[in-house]
């Protein structure tokens, strides 16, 4: 197999003419409601780039009408600067992977790798070369003979790899691939996925609804919601400076505590909290006497006396709950909230012991309460209200 041009460092964006390109993107099956709505997204060529969001987000429709499943209502979608709106998908050179594995079940392995090449009018002996190279790309020669029934899920899925990439496409996308496996396997199958890109420098558009798994593989993330894309960064930008309440929650866990803007100073600003005190967070989008939410991720609290300028908020211990390397401690405030604390193993509190919670102003973040998911954002990274 041959590899594709050099990927763009991690969290690299797409040059303003990207290998792929959605302008002014929209889709609707009835007329009046959209599945996907003013999407402007260009991916670079040799990004991995991952669609992520909840069902019915729009995610898995971006990537059909990219595929030439289903059509834009309105907007263009070009590959290499050719529009491909028109072009059926046997026409756009797009591998595919889908969460079933969509395997010929009457066919060997290696018919089912071939079929793509035998499709495009390639000799025999240059099918039967390409077909061995794909398969000891995914360590599956010994298998060749096979049928889809006698091989496991994992198995199943390497192949379905071998024939999105045996005729080299320039384009790979992926909608679910790892949905029907279990944890282990996933988990293996995300380093596999991730090697095999490093090595071909292949372009990958991923769907997934899994955050975890969109941090672990993707150079960069478009987190969708309600159609439209609510924050597009890096893993490292999307978990540590969310700009959305939305973008917040769903990409890691979260503690929220709800309240009043009564100051706002600079970048930061004083919130009221509801059910008593009050705690200085990184004002995102609020101004003074708005409702707001205030997140904070379990491992930026610390069970400690608040230090000069931190927040401090006395609580006492409500449980624990063992995970191995670390225990997420529930401690309960004077209102009647939890908090989950990521603390270490060796942690040793027993319930109704006094604690104080304490947190930086810049490891929290304010955002409007009815608001939480922000505008969608365009691929120069502007919000669209």
């Amino acid at each position: 197999m041959t590899g594709g041009s050099a990927r763009p460092a991690a969290g690299a964006c797409a040059s303003s003419q990207g290998f792929v390109e959605f302008v002014d993107v929209e889709k609707s099956y009835d007329g009046r409601t959209f599945a996907v709505t003013r999407l402007n997204l260009g991916v670079a060529r040799g990004e991995f780039l991952t669609l992520l969001g909840p069902s019915g987000s729009g995610k898995t429709t971006t990537l059909n009408m990219l595929a030439g499943f289903e059509r834009p209502t309105s907007g263009v979608i070009t590959l290499e600067g050719r529009s491909v709106d028109r072009l059926p998908p046997y026409e756009r050179n797009i591998g595919m992977v889908f969460q079933n594995y969509a395997l010929f079940p009457h066919m060997s392995v290696e018919e089912n790798v071939a079929f793509p090449l035998s499709v495009r009018n390639i000799t025999k002996a240059d099918i039967a070369s390409r077909v061995a190279r794909a398969l000891d790309m995914v360590r599956l020669r010994q298998f060749g003979d096979r049928r889809p029934a006698q091989l496991s899920g994992g198995q199943q899925q390497r192949v379905a790899l071998a024939r999105a990439l045996v005729f080299e496409p320039s384009l790979v996308l992926m909608d679910e691939p790892l949905g029907a496996l279990d944890k282990k396997l996933r988990e293996h199958m995300q380093i596999e996925i991730k090697q095999l890109h490093m090595m071909l420098g292949v372009t990958i558009v991923y769907v997934t609804h899994d955050q975890s798994e969109a941090l672990t593989m993707s150079d960069r993330v478009a987190v969708f919601n309600n159609g439209g894309i609510a924050q597009l960064g890096s893993p490292d930008d999307l978990y540590n400076t969310p700009q959305t309440s939305f973008v917040a929650s769903f990409i890691g866990e979260n503690n929220t505590l709800e309240g009043t803007v009564d100051r706002i100073s600079g970048k930061e600003c004083r919130v009221a909290l509801d059910g008593g005190g009050s705690v200085t967070a990184l004002a995102i989008g609020v101004t003074k006497g708005m409702g707001c939410h205030v997140a904070i991720r379990p491992e930026r609290l610390k069970l400690a006396p608040a230090s000069k300028g931190a927040n401090g908020l006395a609580a006492t211990v409500d449980g624990r709950i063992y995970l191995g390397d670390h225990q997420r401690l529930l401690a309960r405030l004077e209102s009647g909230q939890v908090l989950t604390v990521k603390v270490g193993p060796e942690t040793t509190m027993g319930n109704g012991e006094p604690v104080t919670v304490s947190f930086a102003p810049s490891d929290c973040r304010a955002f409007p309460a009815d608001a939480g998911t922000g505008g969608f954002i365009s691929k120069t990274g502007e919000q669209n209200k």
